[in-house]
């Protein structure tokens, strides 16, 4: 496997995911001011996502995990998993989940859901990729999206290529 940005279809730079996130970090902080937010990184694929864009946000912030999934490979299964819950808690607090990319709407219609059934002061979506679809399985409303892509299989900066190239600093696609 290779890391070089040649041997991969880049779809988004590094530089320009970098730049899209002071935009969205600042965003965020005019959206909440002072208020603290716990920011609910969906695990894997929004890891690297997440790590980034909290230090683009300027107010208090705790950061917690949920481990879901809804793909196998390449496909989606049409089923929501949850592997993990988070640690701190939910109710009354302002959530902020952070997922990699809005696909089938499953993974994300699924964790709202459940959310909301934990009473939280309010919730809001922020994804990287918001891809762009027909028809998704699920409707989401999305507060914050990094880019808006076509429908294409995307690997790189958390996302994965059957579990490899999360580390890699680009988003690259494969064409099928």
């Amino acid at each position: 496997m290779s890391y070089s940005e040649t041997d991969h279809k880049i779809l988004i730079s590094e530089s320009g995911i970098a730049e899209r996130l002071k935009e969205i970090g600042k965003q965020i902080t005019e959206s909440y001011g002072d208020e603290p937010i716990t920011i609910l990184a969906l695990t894997n694929g929004a890891l690297v996502f997440a790590a980034d864009l909290i230090r683009q946000i300027k107010c208090p912030v705790r950061l917690d995990t949920l481990g879901v999934a809804s793909y196998k490979g390449r496909r989606s299964t049409g089923e929501l998993s949850f592997r993990s819950k988070p640690k701190l808690g939910i109710s009354g607090r302002n959530i902020l989940v952070v997922d990699d990319i809005l696909d089938t709407g499953l993974t994300l219609h699924g964790v709202a859901s459940w959310l909301k059934r934990q009473s939280p002061e309010s919730v809001k979506i922020c994804v990287l990729l918001d891809k762009k679809i027909t028809k998704r399985e699920e409707e989401v409303t999305v507060d914050w999206a990094g880019f808006e892509i076509e429908d294409l299989f995307v690997y790189g900066y958390g996302l994965d290529r059957d579990e490899f190239d999360r580390n890699l600093p680009f988003i690259a696609y494969v064409e099928d």
